[in-house]
């Protein structure tokens, strides 16, 4: 499935940010992947933006980073200047399909990769 290069620059300054994050916080890239069950080699396509990481990872990587989803996202700055009020939704939604079954998360990332794939 093809990606716009918008969506490519995105998923390549994101695997930069993690792994700026994962060497400030001395954590292995095999680490990382068993806290998300993947592999190490995984980890590593995450991180040069060869491979998409799943939505419903995202809040552990934040968590296992120790930052905020916005900080994950490189919009950490803005947000600490701002007040913080309720999570966005698209945030809550993130959260909410972590707690999912494996199966569940996966259908769902499997329905955002079409959406995402159509615009």
């Amino acid at each position: 499935m093809a990606i716009s290069s918008e969506e490519r620059d995105f998923f390549v300054a994101l695997g930069e940010r993690i792994a700026l994050m994962r060497k400030a916080h001395s954590i292995t890239q095999a680490q990382l992947a068993e806290t998300l069950g993947v592999s190490q080699q995984t980890v590593q396509a995450y991180e040069v933006g060869r491979r998409r990481i799943q939505v419903a990872a995202l809040p552990v990587v934040a968590h296992t980073l120790s930052v905020s989803l916005e900080e994950l996202f490189g919009e950490g700055k803005q947000a600490a200047r701002g007040k913080r009020g309720p999570a966005p939704k698209w945030q809550q939604q993130i959260e909410a399909i972590s707690k999912l079954p494996k199966a569940r998360q996966k259908f769902v990332s499997e329905m955002l990769d079409t959406v995402l794939a159509q615009h």
